[in-house]
């Protein structure tokens, strides 16, 4: 059971104002998610699938058949907002898919071995996925899961606030995940602050863990999905039915806490960057620029 790479390329990033998963970032007309492919193929991934909206899939395949589609088994499946279980529909004036669990959800026919989850806007770096390919290959159970922890610090942008899950971690374990949506660092004190929505601050540490969506799961994790699916629906329709959103790591907190799963947290030391704002662009071209420079990569990824 070989694992596989499951990315999220679904979504249209409200803060970035496009797709951003298929914009170019090299003079070579790389994407960001090909340098996740890039570094998930050496670390040992063979079977990729993308989760994106049906409209696209012919851009998709045009892009990915000419760069990593010559290295992978490609699967595509699709995030559609009435993909629903029996007995729910969608709410009158909801336009947007579910969220991260219901987007991997998409996916539950294709995947039948240990699993890999990232974003297609996100650089992890290289270490996150050798770690993870080993653990998947070694230790994933169908209790046994894990996560790459970045640190906070690594993973910020200087143009605007990030929404990031904050991690609390015991002996090397995941025990809570707490999504915190406007992390930013003040420029004057230094301090990594949220901002919640009655207007006041918390200070998040410095020496944080985060996830940046880069997680191991072992195969059953996907029924785990669709059995908490209907809890996390019903909590929607009634708190938030035009925006509320399920997690890939919401049945983690849930099923830690009552000891039937575990997550492993991996740390990175690596760098992350990615594209939340258009301001942004110009920064991760010039990075991937130094890396290819470096010698960190070939100057075309693909040959």
């Amino acid at each position: 059971m070989k694992p596989i790479l499951v990315i999220m390329a679904a979504g249209i990033g409200s803060r970035y104002g496009g797709i951003k998963q298929l914009d170019k970032f090299t003079e070579q007309g790389e994407m960001i998610m090909d340098f996740s492919l890039y570094d998930a193929y050496e670390a040992g991934f063979r079977k990729v699938c993308f989760i994106i909206k049906r409209e696209l899939l012919d851009i998709f395949k045009s892009q990915i058949e000419k760069g990593a589609g010559q290295k992978y088994e490609v699967h595509f499946a699709f995030q559609e907002i009435d993909d629903l279980p029996d007995g729910y529909s969608v709410p009158e004036g909801r336009t947007k898919p579910w969220g991260t669990g219901h987007a991997v959800l998409a996916a539950r026919n294709i995947i039948d071995a240990p699993f890999a989850v990232i974003n297609a806007d996100d650089y992890y770096g290289k270490e996150g996925f050798n770690k993870i390919y080993k653990f998947l290959t070694t230790r994933a159970s169908d209790s046994q899961n894990c996560m790459v922890g970045f640190e906070i610090e690594k993973t910020l942008s200087e143009n605007g606030t990030v929404s990031r899950g904050i991690c609390k971690v015991k002996d090397g374990r995941l025990t809570e995940i707490t999504e915190h949506l406007r992390v930013r660092k003040d420029p004057e004190t230094g301090l990594i602050t949220d901002t919640l929505p009655d207007g006041s601050s918390v200070v998040i540490p410095s020496d944080s863990s985060v996830s940046m969506n880069l997680w191991g799961f072992a195969p059953d994790y996907i029924n785990t999905l669709k059995e908490d699916f209907t809890v996390a629906l019903d909590r929607i329709m009634t708190e938030n039915p035009l925006r509320g959103e399920y997690y890939v790591q919401t049945p983690l907190n849930s099923h830690i806490t009552d000891g039937s799963l575990s997550c492993e947290v991996l740390s990175s030391a690596d760098q992350w960057f990615g594209v939340t704002y258009k301001e942004d662009v110009a920064d991760v071209i010039e990075k991937f620029a130094a890396l290819k420079k470096s010698g960190e990569y070939p100057t075309s990824l693909w040959g």
